[in-house]
C-alpha cells in the first residue's frame, strides 16, 4: 500500500487564530496536491507556551467538545484526507495532556495518543503544563494502515518504538517542537541535531519501519528564554533511508510511502525473529545495579 503524505513544518509564532487560518489553507492545497495525510507538529495551533510558566496558559488547552477540534475533524470529512492533529488538551480541572488526535478520511476520530515522556529542561518546562498519558503505546487503526503515533521527547526512547511496531504499527509518526539553545555553541547545536536525526533514524532500521518526523521551525522567545526551532522536518525509509528532509525553513514536502517495503525488509533483515525476549526481564527496571 502507497500513500502520499503532507509534511508541515510551519513558524508557529502567530496568534491561535492566525494558526487555525494558516493550517487550514495548508489543509485545502493538500487535498489538491493529491496527499493522503496531513501531519502538523506538537503544539501547532499555539506558539511554544512552555518555554515559561505562566498559569494563564492553561486557558490555551481544548477539551474535546471544542469547536477547534469539530472544524478540523469536518474539514478531513469534506476534503477525505486524514490529518494528525496535535493539541493542548484539557480533560478535567487540573488534568492537561499533550495530545495528538487522528482524524481519518471520513472525519471520524480514528484514534488518540498522549504524550508519555515529559521533558522538564530549561525553556521545556512540559511538566509544569502536562500529565504523563495514560493510553499506553498503542497504534491507531484508520483507513490508511495502522499508525504509530508518539510525541517529541518520546522520540529518545527506543522501548516506545519498539512497542509501537510490535503491536503492528506500519509507521511512526513523530510530532515535534524542539530546537537550538542560542547561547549552545555551533559545535553543540550540530551534535544536538545530529543526535536528533540519528536516533529516529535508528527506530526505522530497527524495527524496518519508515518515520516521519515534523518539527516547527522559527524563533520564539520570552525575556529570559530564546528558542530557534530547527526545523529538519525529514521522512525515511525502513532501512533509515532518507525519502525527504526539510531545512531549516518554512517548507511544505510531500512524501509517497510504499508501506509494503517494511515486509521486504524483514525478509533480508529479520530482526523480530532473532529478538531474545524471554531474556529481556531487566528492561522494566528503572536501573540495574
Amino acid at each position: 500500500m502507497k500513500i502520499r503524505v503532507c509534511i508541515v513544518q510551519k513558524i508557529c509564532n502567530f496568534t491561535f487564530d492566525e494558526n487555525v487560518l494558516q493550517s487550514e489553507k495548508i489543509i485545502l492545497q493538500a487535498k489538491k496536491n493529491g496527499a493522503d495525510i496531513v501531519i502538523f507538529s506538537e503544539l501547532f495551533l499555539n506558539k511554544y507556551f512552555c518555554i515559561s510558566y505562566d498559569p494563564k496558559n492553561f486557558d490555551l488547552a481544548l477539551d474535546d467538545n471544542s469547536d477547534i477540534l469539530k472544524n478540523f475533524q469536518n474539514f478531513a470529512r469534506k476534503n477525505n484526507i486524514a490529518i494528525v492533529f496535535p493539541y493542548f488538551e484539557k480533560r478535567s480541572q487540573g488534568i492537561y495532556h499533550n495530545s495528538v488526535i487522528l482524524f481519518d478520511k471520513d472525519g471520524k476520530i480514528a484514534g488518540k495518543y498522549r504524550k508519555m515522556h515529559i521533558p522538564d529542561d530549561p525553556g521545556y518546562f512540559e511538566k509544569y503544563y502536562f500529565t504523563p498519558g495514560d493510553l499506553g503505546f498503542e497504534p491507531i487503526k484508520c483507513s490508511l494502515g495502522k499508525i504509530g503515533i508518539l510525541i517529541c521527547w518520546d522520540q529518545w526512547f527506543p522501548e516506545a518504538a519498539r512497542i509501537m511496531a510490535l503491536k503492528g504499527a506500519q509507521i511512526l509518526i513523530y510530532p515535534t517542537a524542539i530546537g537550538f539553545d542560542p547561547n549552545d555553541s555551533k559545535l553543540e547545536q550540530k551534535k544536538q541535531l545530529d543526535s536528533w536525526l540519528t536516533i529516529q533514524r535508528s527506530h526505522a532500521i530497527a524495527n524496518s519501519l519508515p518515520v516521519i518526523s515534523v518539527n516547527r521551525v522559527g524563533l520564539e522567545s520570552n525575556k529570559k528564554q530564546k528558542i530557534r526551532f530547527w526545523g529538519n522536518s525529514f521522512v525515511c525509509g525502513p532501512q533509515g533511508e532518507y525519502l525527504e528532509r526539510a531545512k531549516e525553513t518554512e517548507q511544505i514536502l510531500y512524501v509517497n510511502i510504499d508501506l509494503d517495503q517494511s515486509e521486504k525488509v524483514r525478509r533480508i533483515w529479520p530482526f523480530f525473529r532473532d529478538r531474545r525476549h524471554s531474556d529481556y526481564e531487566e528492561i522494566i527496571k528503572c536501573f540495574i545495579d
